[in-house]
């Protein structure tokens, strides 16, 4: 029998910001700059509500 728990819980799995399209190390995927804050992680003096004040999002790359 497996130590290895069938169903992770789901703190275990990775936040996904609004702006992600997949999750980090998805293969096709890759971290670019928020389109929305221009990489900054802010919009005017709150976090940027896209990319969860991060400034990278996650997106297919490659134009598959």
């Amino acid at each position: 029998m497996s130590d290895t728990p069938r169903n992770q819980a789901a703190s275990d799995q990775p936040k996904l910001n609004p702006g992600d399209q997949a999750e980090p190390g998805t293969p096709g995927a890759g971290e670019n700059i928020c389109p929305e804050c221009k990489g900054s992680g802010r919009i005017g003096v709150t976090s940027c509500p896209n990319c969860g004040g991060t400034g990278k999002i996650i997106e297919g790359i490659g134009g598959a």
